[in-house]
């Protein structure tokens, strides 16, 4: 198998993972009646694996980690709201309706950071194909709210 069937059966199955982790957080949020708590368990269960597989990786990245620059780091806040977001957020508004919503997002901010090559990303200008692209998937979005 190439690298590029690799990379897509990775992210596919990263795709396939968020409706199952908005689902499963949702759940755990509802039973214990506080969709922050249910973070905090999430992320320590992702500390936990991150650890893990960093090391079996190769600790010596850890020891770059000074030498990154700080604004970096600011991922993190982005999955700290996606994960807290999403889990108070799916069981009012159901989890389809909510990954839809993140799909758009995410459709959108890709279009405009590869546009703009920021954060490092290569180039790659939005075509008038993508931005259909965006714009079909927009009206699904606005559909899938009308019924």
């Amino acid at each position: 198998m190439n690298q590029t069937a690799i990379y897509a059966l990775t992210m596919l199955a990263a795709g396939i993972g968020i409706p199952i982790l908005a689902a499963l957080n949702a759940g755990l949020g509802q039973k214990i009646g506080n969709p922050f708590a249910t973070g905090v368990v999430l992320f320590s269960v992702a500390l936990a694996v991150g650890i893990v597989a960093a090391l079996v990786s190769g600790p010596q990245a850890l020891a770059k980690l000074p030498d990154a620059p700080r604004h970096l780091y600011l991922a993190g806040l982005f999955v700290a709201f996606y994960v807290l977001s999403i889990t108070w957020v799916a069981p009012h508004f159901g989890v389809g309706n909510a990954v839809f919503f993140v799909l758009l997002g995410q459709l959108i901010s890709a279009a405009l950071i590869d546009q703009y090559g920021l954060f490092g990303a290569k180039l790659s200008p939005i075509s008038m194909t993508r931005a259909a692209g965006i714009a079909v998937m927009a009206l699904g979005v606005w559909l899938t709210q009308k019924a």
